[in-house]
């Protein structure tokens, strides 16, 4: 096929880490020459993938590109699969708190440091090299690979939206989608020590709201009982102490009974009949730590909090900030009428943001065995299980064109790495990157199995599965 030097992962991630690319809320306070540069360098870094791509902007600053299946293979026409990443980051903070420049894509000691690697600049860089390294030795993938690159994504802007709406002008309805979300991660569960190949099949919803209690002011000398300040701590310590209510989705469900053998072994008898011993599991995740509680129930967290201007001065209103993630097979709605109800009538409870749980994705599916194929073909100290994610990604948009949404980094992630994210120190250790790279690889060449993803009818009008995969 076409002679190109072969693609250098590190290189372009290096070169995409030192541009600033920050969104903001208010897509004309961002500032687009960092975009621009870094749609350059992509052009520049993998010149196959846009000579032989439909390159297509995105508003505000996102590419969408089509690569065009093989026209030999037969799943030329199947459904396509969508891979997903974002150009954008969040600020760096503080840079006094960086052992290294967070803008500076430096690689010491075989780990490269700066804003982005994980979240998520890795994960593109990764995937655009698979692609370009496939094209280098064949005509095209299996079946048609679009690859939606974000800007809006840490702000939740409009980015994954208009490509939404762009793929739906064109009649595309992918076979799966793939973003970011889980990763090969350590120390994921209590008391399992395997490495553990999180596959994200849903995400949590949103609700952010502001609590306000009001009351009369005054001077600090003379404070009357019930002030504002005192009965919005009061709401606040009534939401600590009655917390959501616990129970397991069926996401949660499929992730214990798989986890059942690595788990301590009390535990191994309930985890392998999850569905049965749901009330009791969904009691011990919330006793075990934030992670696994935040699997089993709706949380709250107080994020900020306002009151008086002056030390010396009682005021007429407090108000807190409260975010919360919703449980899958909750709503926003029934989250804020039990809000309401714990933090009383008297109080006021304002919607800043909402945003239902995902639907779910299936796990008994061949796009899910797949994954998980993938993951143990490249990671085989890993091992794959299903979850929901806590976080919100741009990938929740395409729920509307896609039932099989899927989220997962190829990249092995310390605890120490996953709370790196949007804080300081983020970091990526080369070798990683290059496995991820693989991962990808690997992905794209399962595409070639004829019967994956047709078997049940996807794409090529097949309806008889006697003779596909079985479900894993």
């Amino acid at each position: 096929m076409t002679t190109t030097s072969p693609p250098d992962p590190l290189g372009a991630l290096q070169e995409l880490l030192r541009l600033p690319t920050v969104a903001t809320a208010d897509p004309a306070g961002t500032d687009p020459a960092p975009f621009e540069e870094a749609h350059r360098l992509l052009r520049e870094r993998f010149p196959l993938v846009h000579a032989r791509g439909e390159v297509e902007t995105v508003a505000p600053h996102g590419l969408l590109v089509r690569i065009p299946a093989d026209p030999a293979s037969p799943t030329a026409d199947a459904d396509p699969v969508v891979l997903m990443a974002h150009l954008d980051i969040v600020p760096v903070g503080d840079e006094s708190l960086w052992t290294h420049p967070p803008l500076a894509g430096e690689v010491v000691d075989g780990t490269i440091w700066g804003r982005g690697t994980l979240d998520d600049k890795g994960q593109l860089v990764a995937a655009i090299t698979a692609v370009e390294l496939l094209l280098a030795e064949r005509p095209g993938p299996a079946r048609d690979v679009w690859l939606s690159f974000g800007s809006t994504e840490e702000v939740m802007g409009d980015g994954a939206p208009a490509a939404v709406r762009r793929l739906r002008e064109l009649g595309v309805t992918p076979w799966f989608v793939l973003d970011e979300g889980g990763a090969v991660a350590d120390d994921a569960f209590p008391g399992v020590t395997q490495p553990l190949g999180v596959l994200g099949v849903s995400e949590k919803g949103l609700l952010s709201v502001i609590v306000t209690a009001s009351g009369r002011g005054g001077h600090a000398s003379t404070p009357a009982k019930g002030g504002p300040v005192a009965r919005l701590s009061a709401a606040l310590g009534r939401l600590e102490r009655r917390p959501f209510p616990a129970h397991l989705s069926p996401a949660a469900i499929e992730m214990l009974r798989r986890l059942a053998p690595y788990l301590p072994r009390a535990l191994r008898p309930l985890a392998a009949r999850a569905e049965r011993a749901a009330p009791a599991l969904a009691r011990v995740m919330t006793a075990a730590g934030p992670e696994a509680a935040a699997l089993a129930r709706t949380t709250v967290a107080v994020t900020t909090l306002a009151a008086s201007p002056a030390i010396n001065v009682i005021p007429t209103s407090a108000r807190a900030g409260l975010n919360l993630r919703i449980a899958v097979g909750e709503s926003t709605g029934s989250a804020l009428r039990r809000i309401q109800r714990v933090v009383g009538r008297d109080l006021d409870v304002e919607v800043i943001q909402s945003q239902e749980p995902s639907p779910l994705s299936p796990t008994d599916d061949p796009a899910f065995a797949l994954l998980e194929r993938t993951v143990t073909d490249v990671f085989p100290e890993a091992v794959p299980v299903p979850y929901v994610m806590y976080a919100a990604t741009d990938s929740r948009h395409f729920t509307e064109i896609c039932p099989r949404v899927y989220r997962f980094a190829p990249f092995r992630m310390s605890t120490e790495q996953r709370q790196s994210i949007h804080s300081y120190d983020e970091h990526l250790h080369v070798a990683d990157l290059h496995d991820g790279v693989r991962w990808y690889r690997a992905l794209l060449d399962g595409l070639d199995d004829g019967l994956v993803g047709i078997a049940d009818g996807d794409g090529l009008g097949v309806t008889d599965a006697a003779d596909g995969p079985a479900p894993a």
